[in-house]
């Protein structure tokens, strides 16, 4: 299944490689590949992973502290977050647009 990422999630991804690559060359290109490879598996397998809140599911990363937030819709997988996993818990929330979500 396609795997499409939302702005916001896309803003993310770049800001956490920015983030690496100055901590240490080349880290970037591997957080940045280590998505590219949980992207893979969720396509592979998208109901694998669990649920985080409603019908949002979470898959974490192996080697960074990140989890890609995403839904399963008809066509494709929506990432809507790369989110940290300790920092500002639910952010990701308004993002949904699902009724009932603040």
């Amino acid at each position: 299944m396609r795997v499409v990422f939302t702005s916001l999630a896309n803003e993310e991804l770049d800001q956490a490689t920015r983030y690496y690559d100055l901590e240490f060359e080349g880290l970037g290109q591997r957080f940045r590949q280590e998505v590219r490879n949980a992207a893979g598996r969720i396509s592979q397998y998208p109901e694998a992973w669990s649920v985080e809140q409603g019908e949002i599911r979470k898959c974490l990363l192996h080697k960074f502290p990140y989890k890609l937030l995403y839904s399963i819709e008809n066509d494709h997988i929506l990432i809507i977050a790369v989110a940290h996993q300790h920092r500002k818990p639910d952010y990701w929330v308004e993002r949904t647009g699902k009724p009932g979500n603040p």
